[in-house]
């Protein structure tokens, strides 16, 4: 499988190589997800910008005290969850830095039940989708925690999935460069497989058009697909969806910005990239979703005819994106993401998080 994965990922560009991939993706989304688009209404808080690591990508991390840094109270962040919950969200999307401060009693992981408690009780009934696999790493190293006793007390205080965010590309020598002192692939992948084992279901990403190549983007893949085939072998929902997210330099730090050169994605690349991920991934990724933050709306439209069959959510917010200097905006509303597929002649539904039906 390796040999094939880095020959498609290999492949020239051309227009008609292009078309016939197009083609070959778009049929294996309809057989796999049905011609209707679907999105979900939600709200991304990104609590705070505070954070310990320096990842060379990263546009968003500032010290507490910096120009730009900021920290949400927790009576905001309520604020926030109950206005969500009446514009008819049924998701709550909840990342941030590793934020030393971020403590009850010296506990990351105290404050972060705290959080998860306070959110559902602001907004009862929303899905809880937080903390990615660095998040609940860091959590458990801070207070000496094995990482199933942090995923047993998050789950108490509410916690109904985990983003894959962090990921960026599954490479080491790439993630030498990208982000040093984050968690490894190998890491990645075992916080991964304990958040399938307690039942969590969890999104999947790959970061891409920076410095990775072929082999890398081939060897995250292939990952992601071992990953999936072991939490369906033990009957575990395991990853929800397939997202792209095009890297955007606009902002990022001076070393990265010049050698890739590029502060925008270039939508070409990342569209090939779309169907290449569709037709490798199989049928162990039905749902395939662009990020239309960092491609704008326009292009993300276009990524369905290209392998994908889902639109992302509202947002309402967005800031480690637009801190990067995307283009895309920061939210859309339900009517323009149902605009966007209606324009394709593709029938749109609205989906929860785990891509139930919303009445």
């Amino acid at each position: 499988m390796a040999p094939l994965a880095l020959a498609l990922l290999s492949q020239p560009t051309s227009g008609g190589a292009d078309e016939h991939l197009r083609g070959a993706a778009d049929a294996l989304r309809h057989a796999l997800a049905g011609n209707t688009v679907t999105y979900v209404v939600n709200r991304n808080l990104n609590v705070s910008n505070h954070c310990i690591k320096h990842c060379s990508f990263c546009a968003f991390r500032r010290d507490a005290g910096e120009p730009g840094a900021y920290w949400l109270a927790e009576a905001e962040l309520e604020r926030r969850a109950a206005e969500a919950r009446d514009a008819g969200a049924t998701e709550l999307c909840i990342q941030g830095g590793l934020n030393p401060e971020a403590t009850v009693e010296g506990s990351q992981l105290a404050y972060a039940e705290r959080l998860l408690q306070r959110l559902q009780q602001a907004a009862p009934g929303l899905h809880l989708h937080a903390f990615s696999p660095q998040e609940l790493l860091y959590f458990a190293q801070h207070d000496g925690l094995s990482l199933d006793h942090v995923l047993e007390r998050l789950q108490a205080a509410g916690l109904g999935s985990v983003p894959g965010t962090a990921a960026e590309v599954l490479s080491e020598p790439v993630r030498r460069v990208l982000c040093p002192e984050k968690l490894t692939a190998r890491d990645w992948v075992a916080v991964m497989l304990q958040v399938h084992q307690h039942g969590l279901p969890s999104t999947s990403t790959l970061m891409a058009g920076h410095i990775e190549g072929p082999a890398d983007r081939a060897a995250h893949l292939l990952t992601l697909v071992a990953v999936q085939r072991y939490a369906w072998q033990h009957q575990r929902q395991g990853f929800t969806e397939f997202v792209l997210l095009p890297f955007v330099g606009a902002s990022a730090p001076a070393a990265l910005r010049a050698r890739v050169r590029r502060d925008q994605p270039d939508a070409a690349a990342m569209l090939r990239l779309t169907t290449q991920a569709r037709i490798l991934l199989g049928p162990w990724f039905p749902f395939h979703q662009p990020s239309w933050v960092k491609l704008t709306l326009a292009s993300a439209t276009e990524a369905l005819r290209w392998g994908c069959n889902d639109l992302g959510g509202t947002l309402m917010e967005e800031h480690i994106t637009t801190m990067a200097g995307a283009s895309g905006g920061t939210c859309q509303s339900p009517e323009a993401l149902e605009a966007a597929a209606r324009q394709l002649g593709r029938p749109v539904r609205r989906r929860t998080t785990l891509y139930g039906a919303v009445a």
